[in-house]
């Protein structure tokens, strides 16, 4: 199986279940691996045959930027629900998701989830 990564994208959104995370806000960043068979792709070099990157980042933000849920494991599984929808050729993806910034004490450098749908093999 091939690959696309569209890595470390940045938003900015309002999901959380703290108050606060829902009235200010926070960043962000969501990196994106899409199962696709890109041979014919490379054999033709004609974009009909694999995905636009550009597409799939729009389809990311209006998910990140878009209605507020409480977890992030949520907006995560409605960014893979929409890709596997919205691109045919797509047959897998791994969507990790990148809270920077979380409202809890301590030190470390962000949390983050990981999920996986459809097929990567």
């Amino acid at each position: 199986m091939d690959f696309i990564h569209v890595n470390d994208m940045e938003f900015y959104g309002y999901h959380g279940v703290f108050p606060e995370e829902t009235k200010l806000g926070q960043r962000f960043r969501l990196t994106v691996s899409l199962a696709v068979d890109l041979q014919q792709a490379g054999e033709t070099d004609a974009l009909e045959h694999t995905v636009h990157y550009g597409e799939v980042y729009e389809a990311c933000r209006s998910i990140v930027e878009g209605k507020p849920k409480k977890l992030v494991e949520a907006v995560a599984e409605s960014v893979a629900e929409k890709i596997l929808a919205d691109f045919p050729l797509v047959q897998g993806i791994r969507v990790q998701l990148i809270k920077p910034d979380p409202p809890i004490p301590g030190h470390y450098k962000s949390v983050a989830i990981e999920l996986t749908r459809g097929k990567f093999a």
